[in-house]
């Protein structure tokens, strides 16, 4: 079992199983204005709380929580100088993902032409040939889309190379894993559509019906690949999360059939989101010019604090961006920031912004570690004391570098629908209620009449998946023609019903898998 308690509210149930990985040689090229450890070719990452084996990125990429119950960062994170920022800002989205997977993964693991062979074929399936796209709107409003994946959410840019990365180490160690998600909705669609038809990965959905929305729901029963397997619980997410949870936490089980999950804890998700705000910044600078480099704010909408961690590490490393979160009623983040509160609420609230309905932010630990100065002592006490009462106090210190470093808001129903109605009245576009959340900050400092930094607000979801949220706003819904034809499609899901055994199906299904890989990888070794 995983050292944490499992807080989730079921929307990303996760743990994981490091399967065993190499270790990397020395290598002799450096890229651009890259620190003394990397010049050594060596990238290793290490736990938040210190007590666990350091790990090269294979290894961090087959684990969930590292087994102290940490996340795992880069021991030392490089420094990219003016020349590297100025040589990246021509980049596309793309080839920014290429550049910093390579600085945090190494060439020694994956060589760089097979690397971008990855990204390119992780990208293939995005419907904008730019894969993500900034829409400039009216009065400094720069929204940018992050959904143009087959699921029409932000997860899909960074699943879909995640699993490029798992597939590639799996085929070259001859391994096979089953991917366990449980979900409320985004992440179980994003989660089937990166590994489908993938050779070496079986995937596991538990969905709570009736509980997703329909797009969401189809989009995951409508997959009919061999490796896909999605099942419909009668209850709700954190029911769902019983079942899981049991089989997870025997470790000889998850060990004998390699099971792992793909949460947004995982570390190849959080460096993927680095690009984000690498390519918002350089969309939305006035000038390279200027000494030291313009600042740019980016928004960043959160539930679990994934992007947030993204873009303070892409801040550590030198992007001179200004960080923002905004959150939803949901507001333990917001607390940690204006009070250093960080603190379970009684309960989860439901709001329009479902995806970021979430009562544990559990990436706020990779930030309290940077915040820190790397230490794990401290950072452990913390979470340590957090599972404990759900309630921690930052210290000051930490407190003080926190509101430093990032600025909150948090934004109300009413507000959401208010932004949503606002936003198309004054360019005719349409918000996701999640996107609303970042926009409403805008409107805030605008209506202020505050000095104006350049401003990126990230638009995580397309407003095509939230019709209920579109209408709430007293707005049209527009649904694209693959989201219509998902109606007419056959679908697969099976039943969990009250009553069955969960555990018992969820645990059958998988020993059913392991044995399908070894008698397909008998026969293919004959």
């Amino acid at each position: 079992m995983c050292p944490r308690d499992w807080w989730s509210r079921g929307c990303e149930t996760v743990c994981a199983l490091a399967l065993p990985c190499g270790v990397w040689e020395l290598g002799d090229q450096v890229p651009l204005g890259l620190s003394s450890l990397q010049a050594s070719g060596i990238m290793w990452y290490v736990s938040t709380r210190g007590k666990a084996p350091r790990v090269n990125f294979e290894g961090a990429l087959f684990s969930g929580y590292a087994p102290d119950g940490g996340l795992f960062m880069p021991e030392e994170l490089p420094q990219l100088d003016r020349k590297t920022l100025c040589q990246w800002s021509t980049l596309s989205y793309p080839g920014l993902v290429k550049e910093l997977c390579a600085l945090f993964i190494g060439s020694e693991l994956i060589p760089k032409d097979e690397l971008n062979d990855l990204i390119n074929r992780a990208f293939s399936r995005f419907r904008h040939r730019e894969v993500v796209h900034l829409s400039r709107l009216r009065n400094g409003l720069n929204v940018l889309e992050l959904w143009h994946g087959v699921t029409y959410a932000f997860k899909d840019l960074s699943l879909s190379c995640t699993a490029q990365f798992l597939q590639y180490f799996l085929e070259k160690r001859e391994k096979h894993v089953t991917v366990v998600v449980g979900t409320s909705g985004d992440t179980g669609s994003a989660a089937i559509e990166s590994v489908q038809g993938a050779k070496n990965m079986d995937i596991i959905v538990l969905l709570p019906k009736g509980h997703c929305t329909k797009i969401q729901e189809l989009q995951m029963t409508t997959v009919l690949k061999e490796n896909v397997h999605v099942f419909g619980v009668e209850g709700n997410s954190d029911e769902l999360d019983e079942p899981i949870k049991t089989v997870f936490a025997d470790m000889a089980f998850v060990k004998k059939h390699n099971l792992m999950s793909l949460n947004s804890i995982n570390w190849s998700r959080v460096l993927v989101q680095m690009a984000h705000h690498f390519f918002a910044y350089f969309q939305c600078m006035p000038s390279l010019d200027t000494h030291p480099l313009p600042l740019v704010e980016v928004v960043v909408p959160t539930g679990a604090a994934g992007n947030l961690a993204a873009g303070y590490i892409a801040q550590k490393i030198g992007l001179p961006v200004r960080l923002v979160v905004a959150v939803n009623g949901n507001d333990i983040i917001h607390r940690t920031v204006q009070q250093g509160d960080f603190s379970l609420s009684e309960a989860v609230k439901s709001t329009l912004a479902s995806a970021m309905d979430i009562q544990v932010p559990y990436n706020m630990e990779r930030v309290f570690w940077l915040l820190s100065g790397s230490d794990s002592q401290v950072t452990r006490a913390l979470m340590e004391q957090f599972e404990r009462t759900q309630s921690v106090n930052l210290p000051k210190e930490l407190h003080s570098k926190l509101s430093e470093a990032v600025t909150s808001v948090s934004v109300s129903d009413e507000a959401i629908t208010q932004t949503m109605g606002r936003c198309w009245d004054e360019n005719q576009y349409l918000l996701c209620p999640h996107s609303a959340v970042a926009v409403n900050y805008h409107y805030q400092q605008m209506d202020r009449q505050q000095p104006s930094t350049p401003r990126c607000c990230l638009a995580p979801a397309s407003a095509a998946k939230f019709p209920e949220a579109v209408l709430a706003a007293g707005l049209t819904p527009e649904t694209p023609a693959e989201i219509v034809a998902l109606e007419h499609k056959e679908t697969r899901c099976t039943p969990m019903r009250r009553g069955d055994n969960w555990m018992l199906m969820l645990r059958d299904t998988i020993e059913d898998l392991s044995r399908r890989w070894r008698s397909h990888a008998l026969n293919t070794s004959r």
